[in-house]
């Protein structure tokens, strides 16, 4: 009788480049197959490797052979070589994806375009990876994505194109699978599923009388490619938004913890603390806090002791719905008040390109009344998102993993690695 060899399983995606969201849902997949498929040999195919291999423990290579952001001496150069390693990619890609059985997309909004991204850049990484992986016989799953609308004719065919070539396909919440139907691809087959970071563990929640203590999760938004015209005024108008509040709540004797979800949003936060110290300069230290989080798990021990929180970046955001802290969302892209809406919050969103402060306050005034009453029903859904990414994985499992045998191909480890 021939016993199935053990699965040889990629995670492709932006990964280890500072983006905890993206880390965030990627170390909840990792936790799944570790537990689930202690003997699967697992390669992570990311922007940042050194990063993925140091803090994870995974053979990691790099997804570009010619990596965005790279400085060259003049613009000819660059194009010469970003096209060359484009084309590079293409091999690369093929030589991967081969030695492995599943290539998995775990979660990030990987078919969104609410933050900037020509088609070029991660659009056709992916479009090579789904290609490949049809050609190859390799099943390529996209798990719990995000998707969005986009006007982007290009951007459009090819996330489309990348979208159908995948083996299986599920989304973090019905306006995903709705916007990839709109796109014409048939999903009348695939699955909602919540974001895939409601399945990391949650750290103990202190809950003690109200410290009043806010939690502002920031970011460095600067609109999406269409944008790119009003960009700084996009951004100008949002920080300065965030200054003024960040004001009326000290003056109002609350304490500000302010959170980040990638390295861009330092930044911002800077310039909040900066202008409370220059129009307060006798406020407390410890009257605002910014400790930029390195993982998720960090965002939810640093969140666990405020009361409130007021965010803008979908994770921040989920972080605090996790672990039952009344939420404003402070919104980039309609995602956050779906996901709001699902827990109750739907009252508490504004647009974070058209803020009014003033309604922001009242907001604000209305969660801190009602937060006991907000919080308890709120924990009931983040346990039953949690139960539903979990089955989800193990249904996933069942359907790719199943039987699997790798005799006819090489080993992932007996070829030098890609690049």
């Amino acid at each position: 009788m021939t016993v199935p060899s053990p699965p040889r399983i990629a995670l492709f995606g932006l990964l280890g480049s500072g983006n905890i969201g993206n880390d965030g849902s990627f170390e909840a997949v990792l936790a799944h197959l570790r537990e689930h498929h202690p003997d699967a040999e697992l390669t992570c195919v990311c922007t940042g490797p050194d990063v993925v291999e140091k803090r994870y423990g995974v053979r990691a290579i790099p997804m570009h052979t010619h990596p965005p952001g790279a400085v060259h001496r003049s613009r000819v150069t660059a194009a010469v070589l970003k096209s060359l390693g484009k084309a590079a990619d293409a091999f690369r890609t093929l030589r991967w994806v081969r030695r492995h059985d599943v290539v998995l997309v775990p979660g990030m909004g990987v078919l969104e375009t609410n933050l900037p991204q020509r088609p070029w850049g991660f659009p056709y990484a992916l479009l090579l990876v789904t290609a490949t992986g049809r050609l190859m016989g390799t099943k390529v799953a996209l798990v719990s994505v995000g998707v969005s609308p986009t006007r982007q004719p290009v951007t459009k065919r090819v996330l489309a194109t990348a979208a159908r070539f995948a083996t299986a396909r599920s989304y973090r919440d019905i306006l995903s699978r709705d916007a990839l139907r709109e796109m014409g691809v048939d999903t009348s087959g695939d699955t909602v599923c919540p974001d895939l970071a409601f399945a990391l563990p949650v750290p103990r929640v202190r809950t003690p009388a109200p410290t009043r203590t806010v939690g502002l999760g920031v970011m460095a938004y600067h609109g999406n490619h269409a944008d790119r015209h009003v960009a700084d005024d996009i951004h100008r108008a949002y920080v300065g938004a965030l200054q003024r509040f960040a004001e009326r709540l000290v003056d109002d004797g609350y304490r500000l913890r302010l959170f980040t979800g990638d390295p861009a949003d330092e930044s911002v936060s800077a310039a909040v603390v900066a202008y409370l110290r220059e129009r307060r300069p006798d406020l407390d230290d410890d009257r605002v806090v910014a400790t930029p989080p390195s993982s998720l798990g960090e965002l939810m021990e640093a969140m666990s002791d405020v009361d409130v929180v007021v965010a803008s970046r979908y994770h921040n955001v989920l972080c605090a719905l996790k672990l039952g802290k009344p939420t404003i969302s402070i919104s980039y892209a309609e995602k956050n008040d779906v996901l709001m809406a699902q827990f109750g919050l739907g009252d508490y969103c504004q647009p974070l390109r058209d803020l009014d402060l003033d309604r922001l306050t009242a907001q604000f005034t209305s969660l801190v009344d009602r937060r006991e009453e907000l919080a308890r029903g709120m924990r009931r859904q983040s346990v039953t998102n949690a139960r539903l990414v979990g089955e989800h994985l193990a249904a996933l499992s069942t359907r790719l993993f199943a039987g699997t045998s790798t005799s006819a191909r090489p080993s992932a480890g007996s070829r030098p690695r890609a690049g």
